[in-house]
């Protein structure tokens, strides 16, 4: 089962940018309420997607470089890097469907008819 991994301003550029495949990072502070309401979302997205995405969470309280960097203004904020690139950007809390709707659109994942996630409502 895979989990979000923490990342610090340190970490970054080997983690996120220089990852081999797509990394989602979330943006977010533990006095953040919206982003409490992201974490277990996002905890069932990286047990979903596996192999195929990394969720990497950084605490802006104490990792402000990137933040600024990448101009977050607010949180949560939650970028999609693939190939070290920028592919998608979702500024607050989504709910999980909205949520894994933008992903799957900026990785390309299409879901066949046949290949449904979750339970069909018949």
């Amino acid at each position: 089962m895979s989990k979000p991994i923490e990342v610090t301003d340190q970490e970054f550029q080997n983690k996120v940018v220089n990852a081999p495949g797509p990394v989602l990072v979330d943006f977010w502070a533990p006095w953040c309420g919206p982003c409490r309401m992201v974490a277990p979302v996002l905890e069932e997205l990286a047990g979903q997607y596996g192999d195929r995405l990394t969720i990497a969470k950084v605490n802006t309280d104490e990792n402000q470089l990137h933040a600024g960097r990448l101009g977050v203004r607010g949180i949560p904020t939650l970028i999609l890097f693939n190939g070290g690139q920028e592919v998608e950007r979702i500024v607050g809390a989504l709910p999980k469907p909205a949520l894994q709707a933008r992903l799957d659109a900026a990785l390309g994942v299409h879901h066949g008819h046949g290949h449904a996630h979750g339970a069909s409502v018949s």
